[in-house]
């Protein structure tokens, strides 16, 4: 009797609508959708890496999948990913990630976009997509992604992935391209906080508060509720010092046009960063609606900041992600999903301490450990 593994991958999928005509079928989509999902956890790249890890793990794959016509080719893989519906699988991996995220209060939720540049394809003058993603910081997972719409940018796909995320309790940091009153209406209204970086163009306001700020600084900031904190930190033989100031209850002394939803706040980060015997400093300035906590603030966009290693690093360097041509149709957004998966998985599986790129090691050469990220959906 063969014992049937404990993976649910089914029970997220078999809502997606199959693309093809039925004569034409000879492989169930949901063993198609699976062997590509665990194939890519195991470090598969691109379509002829997913055939490649399926053929060689055939007979175990036998033992859950039905496989009535054994592994499909890569180009059937490549033909079916490119037809479904990514926003359908969107919707099952937000179902997904729903059922195994544990976001905690107060949890840092970085939005921020990332090209796709292998999805660059010249000869169809196909531009490279974009993908905005939502990045728990403190949990480390993918909370769900929306692609960019060629003809748009950023601020068009950032509603749409706030629309369908859960945020209450969590503090969503955005950089200057989310700096929007429909953007920032859209968070407080799922009772959750914000700290946002303020566009330089964003009307008078920018000027408003930096104008705020430096006489504020000219008078120790006297008269205005305010609180401080500072980092410093030493390393790669680089020295940077950062200031916080966060200025609360400042409605009266901005333009009232200026008030947004739940705007109790504004901030400044001033980094002092001595690099090769150079000093620099770079100002930058925040709109919130937390108040009074400066530490809480400079935690928030520290946190923001680190998404560029935390997620952006793993897809570019343990999964590859610029260096994948996939290209047709759907194929690239939905091959997106896939990676996000694996990262999710790979990162909340804690009893090996190994690197996502030794975990996919692991992952497929045994197939137990496998079934334990597994288990984690």
């Amino acid at each position: 009797m063969k014992l049937k593994p404990k993976i649910t991958i089914a029970d997220h999928f078999l809502g997606i609508e199959d693309p093809r005509i039925d004569r034409t079928k000879r492989h169930n989509l949901i063993d198609i959708m699976t062997i590509a999902i665990i194939a890519v956890i195991c470090g598969a790249d691109g379509w002829v890496a997913v055939e490649t890890y399926g053929c060689a793990k055939c007979e175990w794959l036998k033992t859950f999948l039905e496989l009535p016509n054994g592994i499909p080719s890569h180009d059937t893989f490549a033909r079916v990913f490119a037809q479904i519906n990514p926003q359908q699988f969107q919707e099952c991996f937000l179902c997904w990630m729903k059922s195994i995220q544990k976001i905690t209060e107060g949890e840092v939720v970085a939005i921020d976009g990332k090209t796709l540049r292998g999805s660059y394809d010249s000869s169809n003058e196909q531009s490279a997509i974009v993908m905005v993603s939502a990045w728990a910081t403190t949990n480390k997972l993918v909370l769900g992604q929306v692609k960019v719409d060629e003809k748009s940018n950023e601020i068009t796909a950032i509603p749409e992935l706030l629309k369908v995320l859960e945020l209450s309790g969590c503090i969503v940091t955005i950089d200057a391209i989310g700096c929007q009153k429909e953007i920032v209406k859209l968070i407080t209204e799922q009772d959750a906080d914000y700290v946002i970086t303020l566009k330089k163009n964003q009307g008078n306001l920018y000027d408003e508060v930096e104008k705020l700020f430096q006489s504020g600084r000219s008078t120790d900031f006297q008269g205005i509720e305010h609180s401080t904190y500072k980092t410093d930190e030493i390393g790669h033989g680089r020295h940077e010092i950062r200031h916080y100031v966060m200025l609360s209850q400042i409605q009266s002394l901005l333009n009232p046009d200026s008030v947004w939803s739940n705007f109790n706040s504004v901030g400044m980060v001033e980094s002092v960063r001595l690099l090769d015997g150079k000093t620099t400093v770079e100002t930058r300035y925040f709109i919130s609606s937390l108040e009074d906590n400066a530490e809480q603030f400079g935690n928030s966009i520290r946190s923001h900041w680190g998404v560029e290693n935390s997620l952006h690093w793993l897809l570019d360097v343990a999964l590859r992600e610029d260096d994948c041509r996939i290209r047709k149709d759907n194929a690239p957004q939905n091959f997106a999903i896939l990676r996000h998966i694996a990262v999710n998985l790979l990162t909340q599986e804690k009893r090996v301490k190994r690197g996502i790129k030794n975990k996919q090691f692991l992952a497929a050469m045994d197939n137990n450990y496998l079934l334990r990220v597994l288990a984690l959906a």
